[in-house]
């Protein structure tokens, strides 16, 4: 019934175990290759690696997994963004709009951010950050996507040339036939784009039943699951039994920065090892490797260990000064994707990552071509399963959420 096409591997995994703790089958897959072979289910999350790549190429991507979507019979295709919008003036949601409003004739279009769980919300179509507007909060100090404008209809205008409009919170809480109106009368006015506000999950429920009808979507977490719960709800389907966890050793790679990722490092490293790599360590890449495998093989056992790229601001600055912002990003990706392969071949068999480029980088390297999410725990959710070609249990967090200790009660809820 909905085929959601995910911007970054962290994020399709969240929006699954959601929709799975509804009742709703809800298979990810991490190679659209794999649509062919899945059994039917009402809602698939393909996961992508789209949300930092240029434009272009975000849209190519969308649109050979939308066209893989429709063949298999989608009756809708929604592509889910980041809650905090995360993106430039170069960035591709609006690229990636404008390609399923022109494939699916939609407009208007409906868009929506935030996650009022978690704290990013959107109000008269300013986004906030843990209570703050998003300028304001350390979302701005983000390497690859400073969010330094909380208008959000401003920030996707200067990513489409569609005409962007708002519909507040006012709006939604007037009901259903009130929005309606305020949408009909947006259209009327040549409003192409219509930002829909997600003041409180109030809004997030209205705006998917506002979209429900529509062939396509864009919006962040709340949005996509409640628009996912939306089109199913009259489905008497229901998801199967997800599998155990794996058995054996666990290890945590962590390749977020800033200051929550450190915080949740530091209470993880009062309790047990944790291995810092030097991204400004000018030996072969091959070489640190090896060397953080060596160190991972002595602490391999009943105990969990950590390998690490994140470091303190100061540390970061001169890596990205060094090697440029992207650049030094990608180099973390490739060390700890490439331990990750190294410790599983050793017999690793939980895994907890933080960050959702070393998510999509580390689910590569490893192979895995789909999984089954679990659904929402008390540490909500992000946990997974590969049953084949290896038993794995996975634990996939973007880097910016959490308490600080979830990296600890992560590995301890990680048991068969």
């Amino acid at each position: 019934m909905l085929g959601i096409v995910a911007d970054d591997f962290t994020g399709g995994l969240m929006i699954a175990g959601y929709i799975e703790g509804a009742g709703i089958a809800c298979p990810v897959l991490f190679d659209k290759e794999e649509l062919h072979a899945i059994e039917p289910a009402e809602v698939v999350v393909v996961a992508t690696r789209t949300r930092l790549i240029p434009a272009a190429e975000a849209v190519a991507e969308v649109e050979d997994i939308a066209g893989r979507l429709d063949a298999a019979g989608c009756d809708k295709v929604a592509y889910k963004v980041c809650a905090s919008f995360d993106s430039t003036d170069d960035g591709n949601i609006g690229p990636v709009a404008d390609l399923l409003a022109r494939r699916y004739g939609q407009s208007p279009l409906l868009l929506s951010a935030g996650f009022p769980r978690f704290g990013s919300t959107v109000h008269q179509g300013y986004l906030f950050y843990r209570n703050r507007l998003v300028s304001e909060s350390i979302k701005r100090f983000d390497p690859l996507t400073p969010m330094t404008d909380p208008d959000l209809v401003r920030v996707l205008s200067r990513q489409t040339r569609a005409k962007v409009g708002l519909l507040p919170h006012a709006a939604l809480h007037a009901g259903y036939d009130a929005a309606q109106a305020a949408i009909e009368a947006l259209s009327g006015n040549g409003v192409d784009y219509i930002m829909v506000d997600c003041s409180d999950d109030s809004d997030a429920h209205m705006s998917a039943r506002l979209a429900a009808p529509m062939r396509t979507t864009v919006g962040s977490d709340a949005h996509i699951i409640a628009f996912a719960q939306a089109v199913t709800e009259k489905s008497a389907a229901r998801a199967t039994p997800v599998p155990a966890h794996a058995d054996g050793p666990a290890a945590v790679l962590v390749g977020s920065v800033g200051p929550v990722a450190m915080a949740q490092l530091g209470a993880f490293a009062a309790r047990y090892p944790v291995l810092t790599l030097d991204l400004l360590d000018e030996r072969p890449e091959e070489a640190i490797i090896d060397e953080a495998l060596t160190w991972a093989v002595t602490h391999m056992g009943d105990a969990p260990f950590a390998v690490t790229t994140a470091d303190e601001t100061e540390a970061v600055e001169r890596a990205q000064k060094a090697h440029g912002t992207l650049q030094a990003a990608r180099k973390a990706e490739r060390l700890l994707a490439a331990i990750a392969r190294g410790v599983v071949d050793r017999g690793v068999r939980r895994l907890v990552v933080a960050g959702g480029e070393t998510s999509g980088s580390v689910v590569e390297a490893l192979g895995l071509r789909r999984v089954r999410a679990l659904p929402e725990s008390e540490l909500g959710t992000g946990f997974c399963i590969v049953e084949t070609p290896l038993h794995l249990s996975l634990f996939l967090k973007p880097g910016k959420l959490g308490a600080d200790d979830i990296l600890l009660r992560a590995v301890d809820a990680m048991h068969a």
